[in-house]
């Protein structure tokens, strides 16, 4: 058997192969240390007693095995895990659901207490391979024959100290005497008393033993906050903070290679300098990354875990963390990157309202309350602007020669264009016309359950958004932000009104509002990057040439609609899929 010490990466361990696709998928570059060294035993069979501290990924240590032996053909209980609460219960059922993505036929039942019976008793007739549940429920369904464990191959207790602390453990006992002679038992408790270490001598069969020992931190350097997410989106709550926060240098911590590249497109898009780094990037790339970062051409790094190991520039001021960590260790890491040598450091944590158990987790791991913070109101941002602009007009006119442009200003004024303040309101509008220095309205707080349908409301026009092509590409230099400046300055469009944007080989195509005149396509009609014509041209959903007749809005008097005709790797790269997305 391979040493943990040894495993590396999740392809070391004999994983199911659509289990391991899965963890490539979320994002599980490597494997925890509890998962290194229990996952190995329980594939083998092995009775396991593991003593570990939530938020070290144990999660995944039981679950990868459980999936990997599963027998999908036989849709009966193979596999059992008690949780002191209903909210763990969930929890688990859910990362279950997570990491059998790819396991077609794959059933997983919660149950637990304060849920009607009905729905839980039509599943179980219907048949599950997994039942994740509290001891009270799952009593029940013992007591009424409703649940069988004739033919469990595996019981997991998840969190037997916190059972034995809530009073189940005669309830874990009872479940334990009705599970069959020969089954697998993988026990896990953050704390080891003499009542559950009993239980194991009892229960469990020869068991290895594998202790984690559990880490805590002291991270006095770092101002850590978080934002309770709600409401508004991540991506506009990160670019408020972005707009308002006093930083150097930051990196952006996320779960998964893609969201590296997808988020610090659209921050580039926004106009920041940004970068992804994860570890597809040959190392010779993410050396120039962080090249960039550390010489100052560069201002934000989205990155994975596993990519960041050992990043360490002196510049960074914040740590984000978009997604919230697997673990409290991983939590550590990631804060590490600033506030070093003595410097202050400030971090920032992203936390949906389930994740706050793992907040708590953090709190304790670091020794440290984490105070909420309240996120920047779009008067926050425009008044920030506006200092801003007054910090910039004063250091011109105390270090600049400004007599050319008060000239200027006196010939425009001599012309009847306007006075002199006029024209410097004039001048400061052009400045600021994609960032205004005026607060647009608040958003008001979306019905719970509606978030994204609200947010889909601010963002795009209630006439809906049509797609065109482009006659510029990946093999022409082109990014996104690229398209969305050279829209929005030729046409005044507010870059929050262009939808997706799709770069391929030789072309790319962008979502728009329906509702645009004719003057915005003959603006474009002129419109040229990277040495390219945009050759704007209208898309059906499918990237085909619509069958209904156009618009003249739509066409721009620009000639034929469809697909741009360069050459035939035009059509290759149509067929092929598109891996830059904004």
């Amino acid at each position: 058997m391979t040493s943990s010490t040894s495993i590396s990466s999740f392809e070391q361990l004999a994983i199911a192969q659509p289990v391991l696709r899965a963890l490539r998928e979320i994002g599980y570059e490597a494997p925890s240390p509890i998962q290194a060294q229990s996952i190995p035993h329980l594939l083998e069979g092995k009775d396991l007693l593991g003593q570990a501290q939530t938020g070290t990924g144990k999660t995944a240590a039981f679950a990868i095995p459980v999936l990997t032996r599963i027998d999908l053909s036989r849709r009966v209980p193979q596999a059992l895990v008690l949780a002191p609460t209903r909210e763990l219960a969930i929890q688990v059922a859910e990362a279950f659901q997570t990491y059998a993505r790819h396991l077609d036929g794959f059933h997983i039942l919660p149950v637990y207490g304060g849920q009607g019976m009905g729905s839980q008793l039509r599943q179980l007739a219907r048949g599950v391979h997994v039942v994740v549940g509290t001891p009270g429920r799952v009593m029940d369904h013992l007591r009424r024959g409703t649940l069988s464990l004739n033919h469990l191959t595996t019981l997991v207790l998840d969190e037997a100290d916190e059972m034995l602390r809530m009073g189940f453990i005669e309830d874990v006992e009872w479940i334990l005497e009705q599970t069959p002679p020969h089954r697998q038992i993988a026990l896990f408790s953050a704390t080891m008393p003499e009542v559950i270490r009993k239980i194991a001598n009892r229960h469990l069969n020869n068991a290895v033993e594998v202790k984690i020992k559990a880490k805590t931190a002291t991270v006095d350097a770092i101002n850590q906050r978080y934002w309770l997410v709600s409401g508004v989106q991540k991506l506009e709550a990160l670019t408020r903070i972005l707009d308002t926060e006093d930083f150097d240098a930051m990196i952006i911590f996320v779960r998964t290679k893609t969201e590296t590249v997808e988020l610090a497109e659209k921050l580039e898009a926004r106009g920041h300098e940004a970068a992804a780094l994860n570890g597809d990037m040959s190392q010779g790339l993410r050396e120039k990354v962080i090249d960039r970062l550390r010489k100052g051409t560069l201002d934000i790094v989205v990155a994975t875990d596993v990519a960041a190991r050992g990043l360490d520039v002196e510049r960074v001021t914040h740590v984000v963390n978009y997604d919230i960590p697997y673990d409290s260790e991983a939590y550590i890491h990631r804060i590490g990157r600033t506030g070093r040598a003595g410097r202050k450091g400030k971090a920032i944590l992203f936390v949906a309202p389930r994740e706050r158990r793992m907040l708590r987790t953090i709190e304790q791991t670091t020794r440290q309350s984490i105070q909420q913070m309240r996120l920047p109101t779009l008067q926050d941002i425009a008044d920030r602007r506006i200092e801003q602009l007054k910090a910039q007009l004063v250091q011109a006119l105390d270090d600049q020669d400004v007599s050319f442009y008060r000239d200027l200003v006196d010939k425009f004024v001599a012309e009847g264009i306007g006075d002199a303040t006029d024209i410097a309101a004039a001048l400061a509008y052009l400045m600021h016309r994609e960032r205004p220095l005026q607060a647009l309205e608040e958003p008001e707080p979306p019905v719970p359950g509606h978030a994204r349908e609200r947010s889909r409301e601010k963002t795009r026009p209630e006439s809906g958004l049509l797609r065109y092509s482009l006659a510029v590409g990946r093999e022409h230099g082109v990014q996104p932000k690229d398209i969305v400046g050279a829209i929005a300055n030729e046409t005044g469009l507010s870059p929050r009104l262009i939808g997706q944007i799709k770069l391929f080989d030789a072309y790319s195509t962008v979502e728009l509002p329906a509702d645009l005149p004719d003057d915005f396509f003959r603006l474009l009609k002129k419109t040229w990057v990277k040495n390219q014509r945009l050759n704007l041209q209208l898309l059906d959903n499918s990237g085909r040439k619509p069958h209904r007749k156009s618009t003249t809005a739509e066409a721009g008097k620009s000639g034929k609609l469809g697909r741009p005709k360069a050459s035939s790797e035009n059509k290759s790269a149509a067929q092929r899929r598109p891996t830059n997305q904004l």
